[in-house]
């Protein structure tokens, strides 16, 4: 299978891996939902599951790939300021965590340009 093809349903195994963690380990999660949103964590902790596999199932269809992966970036940039909370909350944590939270800062860009990157590659191929 070529590369083109392979990177659509890596991101949605990427996306549905990280879907379903957030029911079988939502506390890890729900640490990171900013305070400033309404209603509780675990809420958002579970939309944001969900979220995450109604985008793999688009991104792994051919028919719903461009519009699930430019929905993908976007929701990879709407999860950024969970991703600077953790990063904030583990600044005074043993160096391999604070690296950790701190590398997935960076790590966001290449997340929305693979997005994007599907979206592009999935043009007039409906």
């Amino acid at each position: 299978m070529p590369r083109s093809e392979r990177s659509p349903l890596l991101l949605a195994g990427l996306l549905a891996a990280a879907g379903v963690t957030h029911f079988t380990a939502p506390r890890q999660y729900d640490a990171v939902v900013p305070s400033a949103l309404p209603g509780t964590p675990r809420t958002w902790t579970y939309a944001s599951g969900v979220a995450e596999l109604a985008l793999a199932a688009g991104v792994a269809l051919p028919r719903t790939r461009k519009a699930a992966a430019l929905a993908t970036a976007a929701f990879f940039v709407g999860v950024f300021p969970a991703n600077v909370k953790m990063a904030v909350d583990w600044r005074h944590r043993p160096a391999p965590q604070k690296a950790a939270a701190f590398g997935r800062l960076p790590l966001q860009i290449p997340l929305v340009l693979w997005a994007r990157g599907v979206a592009k590659n999935a043009e007039g191929r409906s």
